[in-house]
């Protein structure tokens, strides 16, 4: 049975209660008091986050919530990457992990296609090297069925938390839609395989519908005249990424979280088996608690605690069409593998999974390929040359199984990752947040979580 903590107010009356009067039986009172107030697992720390993205600014939400002081610590200006550059989906329906039966062979075929949707650069890199093992190794059936369930169930706990958010007031008003997803095909054989992925779907008891061209046509009137049909994920929701992660940073830091920009984690400070502080490039952070979630660069921070697990880069790319393109609904274009989303204020085309380290090199051929795609399933739209220039990438945080690493290391107690979300860490930032406020909290987590248990077996 889970216990909730006093309020913290009345906690604080009840202290200066019994100082100014020297009541006996209030003093046997506030022993018991405190003493329940700690065995109920509530004890305010300061919480230390490393990394300002989706997910970072999401333990900081539920950890402030839990009433603990919280600093976030990030290396950008937090005005970039992945948490801004993301199709803005919530997505229940993408049960299947990264690492599945094919997707190597899928890799090494694209290896010399600098344009495909899956790409992997040659390079001499023994960390890449490792993490292709692993994710071979984990690429199997086996893996596909246990993930399945987990998959399902943090996205659906984290859709109900981006519904909580959206009512809260927290963050007034902000685009959050559920309309849901049309995977839209051109092929038979992308419509057979979409199929037997929305009738396990179905199986999961996710909503879903499978729309002919002419029901299609009523959702989507300008679907060019090569799209054969749609499978509608009805569970689906979409919103704008840039537009919530400005009012979530405007709440925290008028809640009092201090955000640090422009510092990059140099070391760490460790006494026995747990961290003291973490030493930046500019200043030294002491805390009780570290959170881990800096995305693609988290690799280099386990690296300086001794930690042996593996993460790659996975780029994807962005352009944003602010002008009436006729697209209603959050789309991905299943041949060409890029995602569609209808934000407030312009349309959205993102795609491709770029395995070529941490840059932000961009590739004009793959911004060619995302444009060309859309004009090929849409009617009438044309993406102009200036909005291919302004084209963006992120990089995605990619683990060799496909799922995030989230909870704590046997090595530290007072550590708790939350990264590798791979093309999910925008659907799955809330519940992370929440999943590792209830771990920090000592409470019981909001769902199993031994398949994220970061240092798992592949």
């Amino acid at each position: 049975m889970s216990v909730s903590p006093p309020d913290q107010a009345n906690y604080k009356y009840k202290i200066s209660h019994v100082f100014s009067y020297g009541d006996i039986h209030g003093m046997i009172t506030l022993v018991l008091f405190v003493n329940f107030y700690n065995l109920s697992g509530f004890m305010s720390k300061h919480v230390l986050i490393i990394g300002g993205g989706i997910v970072g600014l999401s333990c900081a939400y539920y950890a402030l919530k839990d009433g603990h002081k919280v600093t976030i610590l990030d290396r950008s200006d937090m005005s970039s990457g992945a948490s801004y550059v993301n199709a803005g989906y919530l997505t229940p329906s993408h049960i299947i992990p990264l690492s599945s039966p094919g997707m190597m062979a899928k890799g090494l075929k694209y290896m010399l296609n600098g344009s495909s949707p899956f790409y992997m650069k040659p390079r001499w890199d023994m960390d890449f090297f490792r993490w292709i093992w692993q994710f071979n190794k984990s690429a199997t059936q086996n893996h596909v069925e246990k993930a399945i369930p987990l998959i399902r169930d943090i996205n659906l706990l984290s859709k109900d938390l981006f519904t909580d958010l959206h009512h809260s007031g927290d963050l007034g008003d902000f685009q959050l839609e559920k309309k849901g997803l049309l995977m839209l095909y051109k092929t038979r054989k992308e419509e057979l395989r979409e199929k037997e992925v929305a009738k396990r779907a179905g199986e999961e008891g996710l909503e879903k519908a499978e729309l002919n061209r002419e029901q299609l046509l009523q959702l989507q009137p300008n679907a060019n005249k090569d799209v054969l049909g749609a499978v509608h994920y009805l569970c689906d929701g979409h919103t704008t990424p840039n537009e919530f992660m400005k009012k979530m940073k405007a709440y925290l830091r008028e809640k009092g979280v201090q955000i640090k920009t422009l510092e990059e984690v140099q070391n760490f400070k460790i006494r026995k088996d747990k961290v003291v502080a973490v030493e930046t490039d500019i200043d030294t952070y002491p805390a009780d608690e570290f959170v881990i979630a800096s995305g693609a660069w988290s690799e280099g921070l386990f690296k300086k605690l001794g930690l042996s697990m593996h993460m790659q880069a996975g780029k994807g790319y962005r352009i944003n069409v602010q002008r009436d393109t006729g697209i209603l609904l959050p789309a991905v274009l299943m041949e060409a593998k890029v995602a569609v989303t209808p934000m407030r204020g312009f349309t959205r085309f993102a795609g491709t999974m770029e395995f070529s380290g941490l840059n932000h090199v961009l590739r004009k051929k793959r911004i060619q390929a995302i444009a060309r795609a859309g004009e090929s399933y849409y009617d009438g739209l044309k993406i102009t040359d200036e909005e291919l220039s302004e084209a963006q990438c992120g990089l995605r945080p990619v683990t060799p199984d496909g799922l995030p690493y989230i909870g704590r290391t046997s090595k530290y107690q007072n550590i708790t990752i939350a990264t590798g979300h791979a093309m999910m860490g925008w659907s799955l930032g809330p519940a992370t947040g929440l999943l590792v406020s209830e771990i920090i909290g000592q409470k019981k987590p909001s769902m199993n979580m031994d398949g994220f248990m970061p240092e798992r077996k592949f």
